[in-house]
């Protein structure tokens, strides 16, 4: 997952500007821990990623059971499109996905049952563009890359780590393994490369990342989901990267008998 312009506008707002003080989900009984750990009370605060406190209410979950739709042959009929050399290769596993699922019960279960099936090919195309077919864990050169947000001071970089991308939608940057190591309960600053060992808490940063980013803007279409896990990409800033994840999506919504929607591109 490369940096983002929303993700980088987000994170400088959310750490800088919502709260001059940081509170770590101390915050008083009436007001909400953000995902950023900033109290507050409006939808910044209570809405998606709140920790504590009296969060906004989750829409209604449906009846959709995840683990029937991403059955072994649609998850191994991914991977097996990798070569058996991958670091990949044994790390990703439908089990390992199912379990981290269980933290994450909105996942594929609001609106309608195409909604949910919709959602599904979503994630799962842009974890095959992200991670080759789940081929790599580790972004390839990642390690030579700087993803240190240093005016991000509420999650600061550990000078000996990297922040490259790691997992299923290779997460990046501090101030995303810092809130994601928080929620899932790892060290996220000073133990960035768990994401690379732990296959459950890798599926979990993944699913942490797109419960947060990307689910609440589904029904806007593919598009949208494209912006909020790459908007680089976006805007004819990289068209072949685009139309690679579109046509992961609209294979996987045939797949799993869906119609793909609209604004397939952004």
């Amino acid at each position: 997952m490369k940096t983002i312009q929303i993700l980088i506008i987000a994170g400088v707002l959310f750490s800088g500007i919502l709260n001059s003080a940081a509170q770590n989900c101390g915050c008083s009984p009436d007001l909400c821990c953000s995902r950023f750990g900033f109290c507050g009370s409006d939808e910044a605060y209570c809405g998606v990623g709140c920790q504590e406190g009296p969060c906004f209410a989750a829409p209604p979950t449906n009846n959709a059971d995840v683990s029937s739709i991403v059955t072994d042959a649609f998850f191994n009929g991914i991977v097996d499109q990798s070569e058996a050399s991958c670091e990949g290769r044994g790390f990703y596993s439908r089990a390992a996905f199912l379990e981290a699922l269980g933290n994450y019960p909105q996942f594929g279960r609001v609106g309608s049952e195409d909604d949910s099936r919709r959602e599904i090919a979503a994630f799962f195309a842009h974890v095959t563009h992200e991670t080759g077919h789940f081929c790599y864990i580790n972004e390839i050169n990642g390690a030579s890359r700087d993803y240190c947000d240093e005016n991000n001071t509420q999650y600061p970089c550990n000078p000996s780590k990297g922040y490259f991308g790691r997992g299923p939608i290779q997460l990046s940057w501090n101030y995303n393994y810092g809130p994601a190591g928080r929620s899932i309960g790892f060290d996220g600053l000073n133990n960035p490369e768990t994401v690379a060992t732990d296959p459950v808490i890798s599926f979990r940063t993944a699913l942490w990342f797109w419960m947060n980013n990307v689910h609440s803007i589904i029904g806007q279409g593919f598009g949208a989901t494209i912006r909020a896990i790459n908007g680089m990409e976006c805007d004819g800033g990289n068209p072949a990267t685009v139309s690679a994840r579109v046509q992961y999506y609209t294979q996987y919504c045939n797949q799993l008998g869906v119609a793909t929607g609209d604004n397939l591109r952004c």
